[in-house]
């Protein structure tokens, strides 16, 4: 059972077992439960509320960022297959145009300042 689920079958527990407690205390005396375990009820049954719709808004947001993750890989992978083409293209077409002896070289290192030349 998941955590929003349990929180909600506690906070309904809670309630029902506080409510039941005064009603059967209220027709044998004429009274009611004591006020320590009303607050008791009523806290335990408020945290587990609050404990349920943190829980569903952790689903939800768990369920959104799997969604955009799901959404970026694919984008990725469409950008990374149209660049892969455009590089493959250039450098085919490169060799093409200067023969057979042409060779691809890196270009030269950077940052090189007026004194080591």
């Amino acid at each position: 059972m998941t955590l929003k689920w349990l929180a909600v079958v506690v906070a309904v527990v809670s309630v029902t077992s506080c409510v039941t407690g005064n009603v059967v205390v209220g027709v044998l005396d004429g009274g009611q439960l004591p006020l320590v375990v009303n607050l008791f009820a009523l806290i335990t049954a408020g945290t587990a509320v609050v404990l349920a719709v943190v829980a569903e808004l952790h689903d939800r947001l768990n369920d959104r960022v799997s969604a955009l993750t799901e959404f970026l890989v694919a984008r990725l992978n469409e950008i990374e297959a149209h660049t892969g083409d455009r590089n493959t293209g250039f450098v085919e077409g490169y060799l093409l145009s200067h023969g057979q002896e042409a060779a691809v070289v890196p270009f030269g290192r950077r940052g090189r300042g007026a004194a080591e030349r």
